[in-house]
Formats: structure tokens, C-alpha cells, sequence
């Protein structure tokens, strides 16, 4: 089993055996423990799980939609994300039905309930709301006006000052200059600014790479009123270190270049002009993410490859190796209704007789010679024949994880800071300029963000909890 996998599965069994149950706002109820930290080295593969089928483009289509510093749900809809739908229509029937309430009371005082049709069904309302004419969009047809009415979705798509806002144009109050308040014949001292944090994160890794005040916050205490749901994931920082001169030299060869170094009492000696002239990265990047609460069978997976997408990119960026990616975990939770899936995934051990079942359709498949097939059953006889399976690689569990992905990320089309494309180091700002731009998002979407090698069980059904 690949590491990630297990560190997650190994989640999944903490939960259930030592989760306390607990209320929550959505009034499904959970499972939770408190504190938890998952670790993964990006040497070691994307960390996108196998033990289940993951939504690949979702993960990548609302990264992008973070890094636009968008929070309308239209771009997200428009490609095929609907992870936010739920929220956005529960945001919709929360304004429209209250507005429509209030207009109602206001004429006609206390209103009898009454019984009124709604989706094919009658159902019994205290404020009977359709029977003056109001009937609200399903949340099928409510997606469909996001797609194709723009002046409903710039209404009703919006989600409030969410992730993408806070990273790229967090609002800030702060001093006027004397100059300012001249200029503008004003008594009033105060600004309000927008500070692009993933800007200045390029920054300083470009001309501080060992600071320590790497890093974005989402958690903006004086709007988290004014967003439909405030962050889960609240924050991440990033670290750098030196590579060493191994390292560097590894890095080298996996992209086709032989350094002319030497090795002197143990230690290899490479020329610091040879690297900069091939525009090899001498430092690695590491992630580090805060969430508050944790959707541990829906959500987590779903923000680990999310995150690691994150690092990939900025390490891109900035030319720097992706190191490690570390989640630290507050309120980790299942919830009710997920807890038979849980335990799906976590799997169990398979049986001898499904083990040898599985070996005969590996022999067929690869046309082998039938192997231990007249064996016969008894306690010696089967400790050969099982020890036969795990030569041959027979998974011992019904969802024993597969290698992890690799993902390529195709640069050529990036600013360059000499202009030219695909040649010197790239111009970290600029690109993370170019995210704004939605045709650039569709090319990174189309062609750009490539996953290889996934392979993976099948996905497991579980209801969203909004």
C-alpha cells in the first residue's frame, strides 16, 4: 500500500473507533476526533488516492477558480464543478424565500398554513408562499439559469468573500497619506486597499526564501459574515531549504543533464554557473495547510490533491522541487451517513478462495501457465499457494491501493522573463497574473495539467452534507 493511502485509510479506522459523536450545523451528525496530521513526500507520487476514484478535473477546475480570485459559481458550473451548487442554492433559497416572506407579511399579516404542490408532491407549509404565486427553481433548474443567464448568475451565483477573494484581493482598511487627504480636499484618513497574498507570497519566495512569513490566510474576521460558508481550509504556509549538491545532481539527470562535478572526501563539488546556466532549481518547497473542519470521507481527499496540485504549481513558478505536503487537521470528522462507506474503503482482508480466484484470472490474463491451479486445499498447501500470490503481486485486501500518479505540468506557454518561450527562468508574478485570465485557466484545464498513470478502485457514493 502506497503511504498516502494508508495514512488515510489509517484516518478512516481512528475515526471509527475513537470518533466521539457529535451535532453539527447541517444536522446529519458525526464522528470526530480532534487534531490529526497527514504528511506525504511528493517524491513519492501525486498524492491523488487509489482506494477510491477521485473527481480529477473538480480537483483542478476549483483550484484554478481560487487562483482567479473568483467566488461566482458560473466558472465553476461552466466546467463541470459542482461541489458548490449546494451551497450556492441554499444561499439562493435563503434570500429569496425570506425576502418573499417579509413582502408577504408585511401585506397580509399572519398567514394560515395551507397545503400546496411542490415538485410533484404536496407538502404543508406554515407560510404558504406558493399559494400567492412564489415557487422557487429546483436546484436543477437553478444551475441551469447560472449557465445561461448571466445577469441571474452575477445575482445569485456569488458566494460572498470566499478563498479566491481573501488570496487575491483581501480587503484592507488602513492610513491615508498627507499628500492623499490634499489631493483629494479630504478630512477622512482612511483607505481601503486590496492585498493580493499570493502575489506577495511569489515575492518574497523569489527574494526571501527562508522567511518565515511565507504565507495566506483565508480566515478575514471582519467578512466572514458576508460569505455563504466561511473557510474550511483557513490557511497555508510554505518553507524552502537548500538543496544539496546530490540533490542537485539528481534533479540534473532526471532532466537530461550530466553536471561536471567531482567528489572530494565524500562530497560532490558541482559549479554553481554550470546550474544557473541550465536553469536548475537549488532549493526545495514544502506546503503546510490549516483546516478547522474536515469532511474526512468527501472533503479531505479531495483537499490533499488539491493542495499538492497547489505546490506543484508554485514550485513550477518559482523553480524550486516540490519536498513535502502536510495538512494540519482541527475537527476531522465522518458523518453518519458516511460511515458504512468508510469502512467500504478501508476494505478487509481477502479470503484464500478469493485470493486463488483472483490468481487464475491473473494467469489468464497474462497467459501464463496455470499455476498451482491442482493444489490440493490443506494448511501447507495453501501457505505455497499464497506465497505463489504475492510473487505475482495478488492484492491481500479488497481495496489495496495502487502506485500513486505522476502529473506533468506543461510550462511553455508561461511568461518567461527573457520573452522568450520555454527558455530561462519563468516570471513567477506574471504568471500568477495570467490565472486571472479564464482562457489561460481552460488551457491549464485542457492540455496543461496532466495526470498520469492513475489507476484507482472504483468511486464510493456518499450524500454532500451543505
Amino acid at each position: 500500500m502506497n503511504n498516502l493511502d494508508k495514512q488515510y485509510t489509517d484516518l478512516l479506522q481512528t475515526i471509527l473507533d475513537y470518533g466521539v459523536d457529535k451535532k453539527d450545523r447541517t444536522g446529519t451528525g458525526t464522528k470526530s476526533i480532534f487534531g490529526y496530521t497527514i504528511r506525504h513526500k511528493m517524491s513519492e507520487g501525486f498524492p491523488l488516492i487509489t482506494t477510491k476514484k477521485m473527481y480529477w478535473n473538480g480537483i483542478v477546475t476549483e483550484l484554478l477558480w481560487f487562483l482567479r480570485g473568483d467566488t461566482n459559481i458560473k466558472f465553476l458550473v461552466d466546467n463541470d464543478c459542482n461541489i458548490w451548487n449546494g451551497d450556492a442554492y441554499k444561499n439562493y433559497l435563503k434570500h429569496t424565500i425570506t425576502g418573499v416572506e417579509n413582502g408577504l407579511d408585511r401585506i397580509k399579516g399572519h398567514l394560515d398554513s395551507c397545503l400546496v404542490e411542490f415538485e410533484g408532491s404536496y407538502e404543508h407549509f406554515t407560510n404558504p408562499l406558493f399559494a400567492y404565486g412564489f415557487r422557487p427553481h429546483t436546484q436543477e433548474e437553478f444551475i441551469n439559469k447560472i449557465k445561461t443567464d448571466d445577469e441571474f448568475a452575477e445575482k445569485w451565483g456569488d458566494l460572498g468573500p470566499v478563498y479566491g477573494k481573501q488570496w487575491r484581493n483581501w480587503k484592507h482598511m488602513g492610513p491615508k497619506s498627507q499628500q492623499e487627504m490634499l489631493d483629494e480636499n479630504t478630512n477622512w484618513p482612511w483607505k481601503t486597499t486590496e492585498i493580493d497574498q499570493i502575489a506577495n507570497l511569489i515575492r518574497d519566495l523569489k527574494t526571501n526564501p527562508d522567511s518565515r512569513r511565507i504565507m495566506v490566510n483565508a480566515w478575514n474576521v471582519g467578512e466572514l459574515d458576508s460569505m455563504v460558508l466561511p473557510p474550511c481550509h483557513y490557511g497555508f504556509q510554505v518553507y524552502t531549504r537548500e538543496l544539496s549538491n546530490e540533490e542537485v545532481a539528481f534533479v540534473a539527470n532526471k532532466r537530461g543533464f550530466n553536471l561536471k562535478g567531482m567528489t572530494i572526501s565524500g562530497k560532490l563539488l558541482i559549479d554553481p554557473k554550470e546550474v544557473k546556466e541550465k536553469n536548475l532549481p537549488t532549493r526545495a518547497i514544502s506546503l503546510m495547510w490549516n483546516q478547522r473542519s474536515v469532511d474526512t470521507f468527501l472533503g479531505l481527499p479531495f483537499n490533499i490533491a488539491s493542495y499538492g496540485l497547489l505546490l506543484e504549481i508554485i514550485a513550477k513558478a518559482v523553480n524550486m522541487v516540490p519536498d513535502e505536503l502536510i495538512g494540519n487537521l482541527g475537527d476531522t470528522h465522518l458523518y453518519s451517513n458516511h460511515i458504512e462507506q468508510a469502512k467500504e474503503q478501508i476494505g478487509r482482508e481477502l479470503t484464500y478462495e478469493e485470493r486463488r480466484e483472483l490468481m487464475v484470472q491473473y494467469t489468464n490474463d497474462n497467459n501464463l501457465l496455470p499455476i498451482g491451479h491442482s493444489v490440493p486445499f490443506g494448511e501447507e498447501s495453501n501457505k505455497k499457494y499464497l506465497a505463489v500470490c504475492d510473487k505475482y503481486g495478488i492484492p491481500k485486501r479488497t481495496r489495496e491501493s495502487y502506485p500513486l500518479p505522476t502529473l506533468n505540468i506543461n510550462t511553455e506557454f508561461w511568461t518567461y522573463e527573457g520573452g522568450e518561450c520555454g527558455i530561462g527562468p519563468l516570471d513567477a508574478v506574471k504568471v500568477f497574473e495570467a490565472f486571472k485570465d479564464e482562457n489561460f485557466c481552460r488551457c491549464l484545464l485542457e492540455e496543461d495539467i496532466q495526470l498520469g498513470n492513475y489507476q484507482s478502485h472504483p468511486s464510493i457514493k456518499a450524500p454532500l452534507s451543505n
